[in-house]
């Protein structure tokens, strides 16, 4: 596959910061997330109050700044050899040749989510949507980060290929975990979607993990009333 490398976009949105969510935007009049606070969401929807209503701030773990690392040095290799195109380029030239990009931004503000898909493969016959991750677990708050990608691009570009979301483990060419975009998974994510959209604008409580093991490990515990020992 040819590798190319998406510099820019046609489109352009009326953007502006929230004025009290740290990370939350306006985008086109509504409210819109990081696409991998979907992750975060399934591991311990508590976390995303305190870092980002409470302002609350923690250095990073190793692994993240471990996963940062690798994340960078394949996006640096990538460049090296891809070609500059737009998005709307890219989407219309792997119609007819196969092509894969990386860091690839993706936008819905019908939907109120964006974000960057770690690598897209666009064939002729289909998209498959890749996000690494450490590991081979497919837990269900990393398969909804990469739903909430396959609906972004749906909705950003209107495509009728088979759109495919993918796990794969970060550093390798293994793909854990695979599914098709089907209406049914689609209406699943965006009945999540709402649940994050109606946290942040307070008529959903956020609910804190009830697992010991998750508190134990979180970077938040010292500033959380609900960790457990």
């Amino acid at each position: 596959m040819k590798q190319k490398n998406i510099t820019g976009f046609d489109k352009e949105y009326q953007i502006k910061d929230h004025p009290s969510i740290k990370g939350i935007q306006i985008i086109e009049g509504k409210n819109n997330f990081p696409i991998s606070w979907l992750n975060q969401q399934g591991y311990c929807e508590y976390q995303l109050y305190l870092e980002n209503m409470k302002g609350i701030k923690t250095a990073p773990t190793k692994a993240m700044t471990h996963g940062s690392q690798i994340h960078q040095e394949l996006e640096d290799i990538f460049k090296k050899d891809a070609t500059p195109t737009t998005f709307e380029n890219a989407i219309e030239e792997s119609k007819k040749e196969a092509s894969m990009s990386r860091e690839c931004f993706v936008i819905a503000p019908e939907y109120g989510i964006r974000g960057y898909i770690d690598e897209i493969w666009m064939k002729p016959d289909e998209i498959v949507i890749i996000d690494d991750k450490p590991g081979r677990t497919p837990y269900h708050s990393t398969m909804n980060q990469v739903r909430a990608y396959c609906l972004a691009f749906k909705d950003m570009t209107g495509d009728v290929r088979t759109i495919k979301g993918a796990l794969r483990e970060r550093g390798t060419e293994k793909l854990f975990w695979i599914e098709v975009f089907t209406p049914e998974v689609e209406k699943e994510i965006r009945y999540t979607i709402d649940r994050m959209h109606g946290l942040f604008e307070g008529t959903k409580p956020f609910i804190p993990t009830k697992n010991p093991k998750k508190c134990k490990s979180c970077r938040f515990k010292d500033k959380c009333e609900h960790a457990k020992a």
